[in-house]
């Protein structure tokens, strides 16, 4: 049996490298295994719980199809499409919305990261996404959804509610509950300007990330000014210790070519960083270049990228409105 996949991807622009390496290089290879079958949304629900400009957000809602298919995600295998269109997710996130509980929401650490101390001021809309994004999946049938550490808690609520309502409606497995599935071997990807600091598009230098909209030069300038420190690069795992930017540069190089971080350190160890950062460098042009070129070609086809989200709502559609059909007369409405 086919694993059913979903996953979703907020459309905030400026996509970098610790989205390629955290997820979107992942989505290609699941959509690539002929024993998936993968659902790819682009969250533009999730995208307004903080305020958006909408002539951005439509932008960046092709921007992050456009990434989709320039990284190799073949819209003929899997589904593309936006949330927004499909208005079962905001229907189905009402209903489990009376079957969460806020105890549960009450522990959603993400919410009080986001929020900070001022909890007051943020939107009913952040504090409740928890339940839009359970939604999203179990609409789906999903068995399997990809996740970091930052979204494991979410998709543990999500398994509670299809739970509860299924235990609450005496609707057995109606909601299938989805597994999570962990990426092997990958090294978080944190700042060139701090490896304490996650790699974000909201770092206000832009010599923090590289872009997968950037050009050759781009990369190797932004490499080349990343932060090190003043000794050579490490024999040994250990040697990492309190070195956070050789192990987040040695940890892209391994990520980009599929290699474990011991085998990595072993082929640079003892060498200088200027040595390391020019095939670094070269590694993040051969992957990186190619995939910004072609997110170049396919932002000036915007008919092509509305063609592939109408394509995608439709299929997605139909399943979504066939699931909240069966959900109505359990709920009994």
């Amino acid at each position: 049996m086919k694993k059913k996949i979903f996953s979703g991807v907020q459309p905030t622009g400026n996509l970098h490298l610790g989205n390629y390496l955290g997820a979107i290089k992942n989505f290609v290879e699941l959509n690539n295994d002929e024993e998936n079958k993968c659902i790819f949304c682009v969250v533009d629900l999730h995208a307004i719980t903080v305020k958006q400009n909408p002539k951005e957000l439509r932008s960046n809602i092709r921007e992050t199809v456009a990434t989709f298919l320039a990284s190799g995600i073949d819209a003929n295998k899997s589904i593309i499409f936006n949330q927004s269109t499909v208005s079962a997710h905001s229907e189905a996130a009402w209903v489990l919305g009376c079957v969460a509980r806020t105890g549960w929401l009450n522990r959603m650490t993400q919410f009080k990261e986001k929020a900070g101390k001022d909890k007051e001021k943020a939107s009913l809309g952040l504090y409740s996404y928890p339940v839009l994004m359970a939604a999203d999946i179990l609409l789906y049938d999903s068995t399997h959804v990809p996740v970091g550490n930052d979204q494991k808690q979410h998709l543990e609520l999500c398994r509670d509610i299809a739970q509860k309502f299924n235990i609450d409606f005496a609707a057995d497995n109606f909601f299938k509950v989805p597994e999570p599935l962990i990426q092997k071997d990958f090294s978080r990807i944190m700042s060139l300007k701090d490896g304490l600091k996650k790699m974000s598009k909201s770092d206000l230098s832009d010599f923090s990330r590289i872009n997968l909209t950037d050009d050759e030069d781009q990369i190797i300038s932004k490499i080349k000014k990343s932060k090190t420190d003043t000794l050579p690069l490490p024999n040994n795992f250990n040697e990492l210790e309190n070195r956070p930017e050789a192990k987040n540069l040695l940890g892209i190089y391994s990520s980009l070519k599929n290699s474990d971080l011991e085998k990595t350190i072993k082929n640079f160890a003892g060498k200088n960083f200027s040595e390391f950062k020019e095939n670094l460098s070269q590694e993040l042009v051969d992957k990186i270049g190619p995939i910004s070129l072609e997110i170049k070609k396919l932002l000036g086809d915007k008919g092509y990228l509305d063609k592939i989200l109408s394509n995608g709502f439709e299929k997605a559609n139909e399943i979504a409105t066939k699931k909240m059909k069966n959900i109505r007369e359990i709920v009994g409405f």
